[in-house]
């Protein structure tokens, strides 16, 4: 089984974390590649950067889709979910967005969960998601620890203290469950359920471990309506004999998962492995 485990922004050296944490949970017979584009939003912390990562998702969920060997379920990394639906609509397999996954898992080891995120500014979208995935009554707090997330690259970084404090905080206002609401926290799942003494939710491995789950089961995606393939329109100003708009077809294949990171084509956001 392989998974294709999209970071949407250009962080490599967050890609690896993900990585690193959406191993440690699959299978021994899954195999789990991370991608993030050469080219995008660096941090996803904006409506505007949401809108850069959900043109990422497409463009690597089409490039993987039309390579020799397409995944059998993927991953967006990111807790804002962008792209998912687009995404969807591309291919047969699972597509499972990490906010999506948390929620529905935090719903499970507990009544209540209260989600713990990056900056104030993406609760609006965190609130939103909420609704979303039907959890209204599930979700008891969203909160905001004022860290951006490229400051989650640093591990030595005071991070893992701030996040406990406000997870502390959740626990005590009624959360059963804490979701971390970015991906750059994958790494400090374990540790802070030690520190807070509830469970915490990572949302890459629950990801991980539910499309890894739908594939043995055969679930894919629901082809009717909705996420049926989108039609195919010419696009104005776009190359002869292309059918995307976004560039996905000129990029960089690489099917070695542990291989050193290929410099960027010069002509398009190519994937990066890590």
């Amino acid at each position: 089984m392989r998974i294709l485990l999209i970071n949407p922004n250009t962080s490599r050296a967050m890609t690896a974390k993900i990585a690193d944490a959406a191993r440690g949970v699959a299978g021994p017979d899954v195999l789990v590649d991370a991608v993030c584009p050469a080219v995008g939003a660096s941090a996803i912390e904006s409506h505007v950067d949401e809108v850069a990562a959900a043109v990422a998702v497409v463009e690597l969920v089409t490039a993987d889709r039309d390579g020799p060997a397409p995944a059998d379920a993927y991953v967006i990394a990111c807790f804002g979910d962008p792209g998912l639906d687009a995404a969807r609509e591309l291919v047969d397999a699972p597509v499972v967005g990490i906010a999506e996954a948390a929620m529905h898992l935090a719903a499970v080891s507990g009544r209540h969960f209260g989600v713990v995120t990056t900056l104030s500014r993406t609760l609006g979208r965190a609130r939103d998601l909420v609704g979303r995935y039907g959890m209204e009554r599930a979700c008891v707090s969203l909160a905001a620890t004022g860290i951006p997330v490229l400051d989650l690259e640093d591990t030595g970084s005071d991070a893992v203290a701030i996040i406990e404090r406000f997870a502390a905080d959740a626990a005590s206002g009624g959360a059963d469950v804490i979701v971390l609401g970015c991906a750059g926290m994958a790494d400090l799942c374990a540790e802070l359920t030690a520190r807070v003494g509830v469970p915490v939710v990572d949302g890459v491995a629950a990801a991980v471990g539910l499309a890894s789950g739908m594939v043995r089961m055969g679930l894919g995606t629901s082809k009717r309506d909705e996420y049926a393939a989108p039609p195919v329109r010419g696009v104005t100003g776009a190359r002869s004999g292309r059918e995307f708009p976004f560039g996905a077809g000129d990029a960089v294949p690489q099917t070695d998962d542990h291989a050193p990171n290929p410099e960027p084509h010069p002509s398009s956001p190519a994937r990066v492995f890590a």
